[in-house]
């Protein structure tokens, strides 16, 4: 199966950590939406999104991307760090998936060193993440979809 993983990781590179054990070990396509926000992804059979949490959601970029690049009917899977210990994180990224009829096929979290907003204030949270362990889960779960 063709792969690509349309991700936004901007402030620690948390999410990217994960994502390049991942596309060390695997075939995968990592598209990063900064760079292609319009990214052409008519051509994979797999797509994945991850991303940091801002504000108990996925980057708005990745989710502008989701909603005009996104074919109908394709598996997606999730992939992303957080600092805030719990919350539905995919709320927004799971609606425009299943607007198009998508079907999940899973999902990867994992805190991630977060200093975005008042977590700065306090010197961020989460220190230290991902971790090893964690990268390595990261790599599991893909090979397991």
């Amino acid at each position: 199966m063709k792969t690509a993983i349309v991700y936004y990781s901007q402030h620690h590179g948390n999410t990217k950590k994960l994502l390049d054990a991942i596309a060390a070990k695997h075939d995968v396509t990592l598209i990063d939406v900064v760079k292609e926000p319009s990214a052409d992804l008519t051509g994979y059979d797999r797509i994945g999104f991850a991303s940091g949490i801002y504000y108990t959601s996925f980057a708005k970029q990745l989710l502008s991307c989701a909603e005009t690049s996104l074919p109908d009917g394709k598996e997606v899977f999730y992939i992303y760090t957080h600092g805030a210990p719990k919350g539905d994180f995919l709320k927004a990224i799971r609606r425009i998936a299943e607007e198009k009829h998508c079907r999940e096929i899973g999902e990867y979290r994992c805190q991630g060193y977060d200093t975005f907003g008042p977590f700065k204030l306090v010197g961020g949270i989460a220190k230290g993440h991902p971790t090893e362990e964690e990268i390595n889960g990261a790599v599991e779960f893909y090979q397991k979809l």
